[in-house]
């Protein structure tokens, strides 16, 4: 299963021990790492990439998943139910990128206070166990969630949502005289900009994602032609559960 994993500790040289242990697990076959960052939180709330892993498929943080939760962890907690207007939009849409949820970002965010280490990842794992236990070994809290691909289904409530709104306007406009249809036609542009919008957004996601799934396939093949031992038969599920996600268009 594809997650995404923070795991918080409480001073740099653990959270690097942590990161060589995730190498070492993806090396093994026991997981499969596509990206990896560590992060500090700063007095002021905020967070700094501090190492950003390239041996990875995914080796950027901007405009990734990865870097979408990197970019929540600084933020407020409680962002999806204490945020107002922009930031909370902006939020919720991070959210869908991430694959991740509220509840989820605030028990991370409980853990990983100012001072604190933490390694975000996105990896598969078939059991827990291998993760959990080198990590709970160097003092690392776990937290990781499978990756729900909500990122379509927020836009299509949010298209539907401004289509709504256009088409009462248009039924008002109707019944309205000359100089209300003007300023109604005003809104209804505005409502046309964000449909446009919101378009090429989901439009730049879909292709994000879909180029991150081809990195993760081709990386993961090339492992299953490199290994000879039992990881093979793991990485193979994993390479197959990526293209059966990318025959389907609404995911990737």
């Amino acid at each position: 299963m594809e997650r995404m994993l923070v795991i918080v500790f409480d001073n740099e040289k653990k959270a690097y021990d942590g990161s060589r242990a995730l190498v070492e697990l993806d090396s093994e076959g026991s997981i499969s790492v596509y990206a990896e960052a560590i992060i500090e939180k700063n007095d002021d709330g905020t967070v700094v990439v501090k190492q950003i892993e390239e041996g990875f498929p995914i080796s950027t943080v901007s405009g990734t998943s990865i870097g979408a939760l990197i970019g929540l962890l600084g933020g407020p907690i409680g962002v999806a139910v204490g945020a107002v207007g922009g930031t909370f939009a902006g939020s919720i849409w991070d959210m869908s990128r991430a694959g991740v949820n509220a509840e989820f970002l605030d028990d991370v965010s409980a853990r990983l206070t100012p001072g604190k280490w933490a390694i975000v990842a996105e990896i598969s794992e078939e059991w827990v166990t291998p993760v959990d236990t080198r990590m709970e070994a160097l003092g690392g809290t776990v937290f990781r969630i499978g990756q729900r691909d909500v990122v379509d289904e927020q836009n299509a409530r949010e298209v539907a949502a401004i289509e709504a709104e256009v088409a009462q306007l248009k039924a008002e406009q109707d019944k309205s005289m000359a100089e209300d249809k003007a300023k109604l036609q005003t809104k209804i542009d505005d409502l046309d900009k964000k449909l446009d919008a919101k378009e090429e957004q989901a439009k730049q996601w879909s292709e994000q994602r879909e180029k991150e799934a081809k990195a993760k396939v081709k990386a993961l093949e090339k492992r299953v032609a490199e290994d000879k031992g039992k990881a093979k038969a793991a990485i193979e599920k994993r390479v197959a559960e990526i293209k059966d996600k990318l025959k389907n268009a609404s995911v990737y």
